[in-house]
């Protein structure tokens, strides 16, 4: 047997290695995504087999066991057998906080006591892979992201299971279903269904702006009234209409040359928004096609996708030239007027600066400088969308390498009869950066802003005509787009209102990785909570009455800064300023806290989700259950699933369409849910007063049956409250004694009402 091997992460991963060095570092031993999952809560403490409100910590940590699924098993054996007789074992799966949990996590469990050295690569080509091998490091100096990957996985387990163990127990009372709670899935919930209330709540306030002609000696432009407030009524806008026509007066002009530097490189949420919103991608597709571009067979031309700052190494520096050289080798790029030398910036505001991949595992999304020579062989191969989104990262890296782009920046004044009018303009000096992006017009040089100004000296007079009274009205704020709910997750700060939290959370990476956002909203539009509503994500209405749910139980529950400062947690281990057992003790501190006050709250009161009997949590879908947790076996031969839970079968990754991970149906199974004795069998029919799961509630399911349900299109609030209607989480109704005849007039009668 030889005497050491190398562990890589998938079998993909293990070929490419295995093309690169061959078997100088022993045989190369693929795993499948996680080997091992933690141990069930009843597993640990018997008692906890039975449902109950309690905090789900054991002494010490969970344990492990060996997974189930796919070929895992197999590459388990395999490793472990090889394991034996090695004194040195290779590290080679992914390079962030998952990938050190998947190899280190083996070796752990089998007590491996020999050499073991780690080898980090962000590229997937031959050369960057003997490189890494070339300067691998003991596995010991990466303890801390260990540390912290074990601190996420035990303290998602403790958090998810706890909670969502405690709100079933208090606040269904009996319901047939689980209430299940997420650290990451819940607050993702709460952050759209905060916006759609919102916007469905809006109304709509008209208002009214003048815009006039202003002729000079050199041409023409239009010139805007800026009041400090909006003028509500028309005729205060006509007021300014009689001051400004004809009206003649010395203009106030102010010129300043001004620079900006290009936009930051890519990480993986950067790009995610960008890509969702120029090209209509969802999250998932983006980073779909980033990991083909990264490791697809024959591909490998950028680097590691799943990026979480946007800096490069300053070391990287000299990679710049070959780089920039092998894209303008197609002629795509060969138009862009690259500068010589290149600039480089170092640096906070610039792209090189090793400060800021400070407890990061990974730098910005780049072309990859060991492929880039071989980029005319592989572009025939690559895909439309492929060519599209490595066209982003290219010219991203390209601009970073540009000068400034400047601009000189015209202010216009005129004060007609007491109304202040202005105008601005933007004249390009030199184009900079800006000419990589020759067709893109940045939101706030569009409209008045794009308007090119005549010359124009300060003092000379203008003359004004044909002014107009320009109607509008204010709008709500726009629904998500899966790029901007990614942005939002990230930028978690923004839903909390304390300053100081605010600025502490600015410098954590929000809710769940780079890695699990995408997976978080799929596994949310699996559960019926989110869905599709063209390029936007919106929740349903069974999303909007459980976030409902959580939130009079809770606020906490739905609180996205919780969970960002529970991230910001795992930052602090990897930067030493926090211990693993530190990390678990804070999460479940927050645990604590609200399961006292989901207790308290339920004390007394009726359950949130109806009664329902003394029914087990996952009794009435065991069947399903089983379908499902054979499901997920299947899924899990396809690799590790970065959930951005416990593992591939936590809630906030892939959960069953119940909204119930296989552990909790399996613990239901098992215990029998919160009663010792298994409840009888009884179909939906047979009992009309058990309320129904939140996961598979249909909006007349939350509504009384002498209620009218409506469906009352956008735009149409006050109407609808003025005829009488009412909104709740499950949607418009109409209560009883409401006059339907105009409702049914308008079509605002579901169609179920209309037939009956």
């Amino acid at each position: 047997m030889a005497d050491q091997i190398v562990i890589t992460e998938k079998s993909s991963q293990a070929k490419d290695v295995r093309a690169a060095i061959g078997s100088r570092y022993g045989d190369i031993l693929p795993a499948e995504g996680h080997l091992f999952d933690l141990l069930e809560p009843e597993e640990v403490v018997p008692e906890w087999k039975r449902w109950s409100p309690i905090l789900l910590r054991p002494d010490g940590l969970y344990g492990t066991r060996p997974a189930e699924g796919g070929n895992k098993a197999a590459k388990l054996k395999a490793i472990r057998t090889a394991l034996r007789t090695a004194k040195r074992v290779w590290l080679a799966t992914d390079c962030d906080r998952e990938g050190q949990l998947i190899g280190q996590e083996i070796l752990e469990h089998y007590d491996y006591r020999g050499q073991v050295m780690r080898v980090l690569f962000t590229a997937q080509d031959p050369q960057t892979i003997r490189e890494a091998f070339g300067r691998a490091k003991p596995n010991s100096e990466y303890s801390r992201i260990y540390a912290a990957a074990v601190a996420r996985r035990q303290a998602d387990q403790i958090y998810n299971l706890s909670l969502t163990r405690t709100a079933t127990v208090s606040l269904g009372k009996g319901a047939a279903g689980v209430i299940g709670i997420g650290r990451v899935k819940t607050p993702t919930l709460a952050i759209t269904c905060r916006r759609e209330l919102e916007i469905r709540n809006f109304v709509p306030v008209a208002y009214f702006e003048v815009v006039a002609k202003a002729t000079v000696a050199s041409g023409e432009f239009l010139v805007r009234h800026a009041p400090q407030e909006r003028m509500l009524q028309r005729a205060k806008a006509q007021e300014v209409v009689d001051a400004a026509n004809g009206f003649a007066g010395p203009l106030g002009v102010r010129v300043e040359e001004k620079r900006q530097k290009p936009p930051k490189l890519h990480d993986l949420p950067s790009l995610q928004k960008l890509c969702g919103s120029r090209f209509g991608w969802s999250a998932a597709k983006t980073l779909e096609l980033a990991q083909e571009l990264y490791d697809g067979q024959g591909k490998k031309i950028i680097t590691y996708p799943r990026a979480e700052v946007r800096y490069l190494p300053e070391n990287a520096i000299g990679d710049a030239e070959k780089i920039v050289a092998g894209l303008r080798e197609g002629q795509t790029f060969r138009a862009i007027p690259m500068p010589e030398p290149l600039q480089i910036r170092r640096g906070a505001a610039g792209s090189f600066y090793d400060k800021g991949l400070e407890g990061a595992s990974h730098h910005a999304v780049i072309p990859n400088v060991n492929t880039i020579g071989a980029l005319r062989d592989v572009w025939p191969r690559l895909s439309l969308d492929e060519k599209k989104l490595f066209d982003v990262i290219a010219r991203a890296y390209l601009a970073a390498l540009m000068p400034d782009f400047r601009y000189r920046q015209t202010s216009v004044t005129l004060d007609v009869r007491g109304f202040p009018f202005r105008a601005a303009g933007r004249q390009p000096i030199e184009m900079g950066w800006r000419a990589a992006f020759p067709e893109w017009t940045p939101a706030n040089e569009k409209g008045d802003e794009a308007q090119l100004l005549p010359a124009l000296r300060d003092g000379e007079s203008a003359q004004l005509s044909d002014p107009k009274i320009e109607a509008k009205e204010t709008r709500p704020p726009p629904r998500y787009n899966e790029g901007g709910l990614i942005e939002a997750m990230q930028n978690a700060w923004r839903f909390v209102d304390d300053e100081a939290l605010r600025e502490r959370l600015k410098e954590a990476k929000g809710i769940g990785t780079p890695a699990t956002r995408a997976e978080i909203i799929g596994g949310l539009k699996r559960q019926g909570f989110l869905t599709a509503q063209g390029k936007n994500i919106v929740p349903t209405e069974t999303g909007l009455a459980l976030f409902d749910v959580l939130k009079q139980a809770d606020p906490d529950l739905v609180d996205p800064g919780v969970t960002a400062r529970m991230e910001h947690l795992l930052d602090d281990v990897v930067v030493g300023k926090q211990e693993m057992v530190g990390a678990i003790d804070a999460v479940c501190e927050v645990a604590q806290r609200i399961i006292g006050k989901l207790t308290a709250s339920s004390s007394g009161g009726p359950p949130l989700l109806g009664g329902g009997g003394s029914r087990s949590p996952a009794g009435k879908t065991k069947a399903r259950a089983g379908k499902f947790t054979r499901r997920k076996a299947a899924k899990s031969s396809q690799g590790r699933s970065k959930s951005g839970g416990i593992s591939r079968e936590i809630l906030d990754g892939d959960a069953a369409s119940e909204g119930v991970d296989s552990k909790l149906v399996a613990a239901g199974r098992k215990s029998g849910g919160r009663s010792k004795r298994a409840p009888a069998k009884r179909s939906r029919s047979a009992t009309p007063d058990a309320a129904p799961s939140v996961a598979h509630a249909r909006p007349s399911e939350f509504r009384s049956a002498t209620e009218t349900p409506l469906r009352i299109p956008y735009g149409n609030k006050a109407i609808a409250l003025q005829l009488g209607a009412r909104y709740r989480p499950g949607g418009w109704y109409a209560p009883p004694g409401v006059d339907l005849a105009a409702f049914g007039e308008r079509g605002w009668l579901l169609r179920e009402t209309r037939q009956a």
